[in-house]
């Protein structure tokens, strides 16, 4: 909700928004969503808006939970609002008008297909939707290119892919999409949705299968698809089935501008690594780190979201500066999933 205050002579106009914020299906992720949407705000206030928004605070309206917040300098601008509107949980912002009364404000997001791309797929171990646009989000906007979010057309790397839930959201903004996903059940999953999906909506599209190959040897296999007119500069998507410690055999160095990883948690499932099925993170991270590494460009960000049980935060940190890449400071995102996982958000610059 916004509440545009008129100003007196020589003092300056505040304006006063509010987010309403989305429910989830995930009971324990909607306690967490106000205070993690509260801290992806301060994330797209410094790196895409200026600095211009105050520090929002969490309150209730109608049972229903907002984020509001003030803008010292005069009423957010349309392009500033539909920076906003990418937010990860936002569900409507408002404007409050003379009397209290809310008005809607309804410029667009980014979102250029139906919200079932993101929504359709249920299967066991699928990450909340919207933590995966929030690490997509925070993560691209530590790029050299924030300012850009609205008009670049960025190419994101999900090196652990799963079935697809980064892959998806990065389509929906209109962004080219890789992928790097050891277990071939889940490829074929994958592709098998999408290839549906695009069916079904009757998007135009080619989409391939074909064996993936390196130096006369058979790693697995590699899903295409091109969406869109021919004619008319369409989105990519790669899918590689392989082991994500090989990705610079499989991708060319300063090739990508986004790598966004929720790792896994080492709980229900391990990790993969060169010495088989880790219980954590972090040797995942050692074996991976080098190759995700040279695949940034310079300028380009990594985000990661992993269970803090199993790996310390300062260990992930010292792992990333190992590597060349230079943390950066974001806070407020570390939150509860269940009683042995406690998650958090990593991101670091390629400089």
């Amino acid at each position: 909700m916004i509440v545009v205050e008129k100003a007196a002579e020589g003092v300056a106009q505040v304006a006063r928004y509010g987010l309403l914020v989305a429910p989830s299906a995930n009971r324990v992720y909607t306690q967490s969503a106000p205070d993690l949407m509260a801290a992806e705000l301060a994330v797209f206030s410094e790196r895409a808006l200026g600095g211009r928004i105050e520090p929002a605070e969490v309150v209730e309206f109608a049972g229903r939970p907002y984020l509001t917040f003030e803008v010292e300098d005069g009423a957010l601008t349309v392009d500033e609002l539909r920076v906003l509107a990418n937010l990860s949980s936002a569900y409507a912002l408002f404007e409050m008008v003379e009397g209290g009364l809310l008005r809607p404000l309804g410029e667009p997001s980014l979102d250029r297909y139906d919200d079932d791309l993101i929504t359709i797929q249920k299967y066991a171990g699928k990450t909340n939707e919207h933590f995966t646009k929030l690490l997509l989000n925070v993560t691209v906007l530590a790029t050299s290119w924030a300012e850009q979010l609205l008009t670049k057309r960025f190419t994101v790397l999900d090196p652990v892919a799963g079935r697809g839930t980064t892959l998806n959201q990065a389509l929906m903004y209109g962004w080219d999409a890789i992928g790097i996903e050891l277990d071939g059940k889940d490829v074929e999953a994958y592709s098998a949705f999408l290839k549906t999906w695009l069916k079904n909506k009757r998007i135009k599209h080619t989409t391939d299968m074909t064996p993936l190959r390196r130096e006369g040897k058979r790693l697995g296999r590699r899903f295409d698809a091109r969406i869109g007119d021919a004619r008319d500069n369409p989105q990519h998507l790669s899918l590689f089935e392989a082991d994500t410690i090989q990705s610079r055999a499989l991708l060319k160095g300063n090739s990508v501008d986004v790598i966004a990883a929720d790792l896994p948690y080492g709980v229900v499932h391990g990790s993969r690594s060169a010495k088989g099925l880790a219980r954590g993170p972090q040797e995942l991270l050692e074996e991976a780190l080098p190759g995700w590494s040279s695949l940034l460009r310079p300028g380009g960000a990594l985000g990661i979201s992993w269970n803090t049980h199993v790996a310390p935060r300062e260990d992930a940190l010292d792992l990333l500066e190992e590597h060349g890449l230079e943390a950066v400071d974001y806070e407020g995102f570390e939150h509860r999933v269940d009683q042995a996982i406690t998650r958090d958000i990593l991101v670091a610059r390629k400089v």
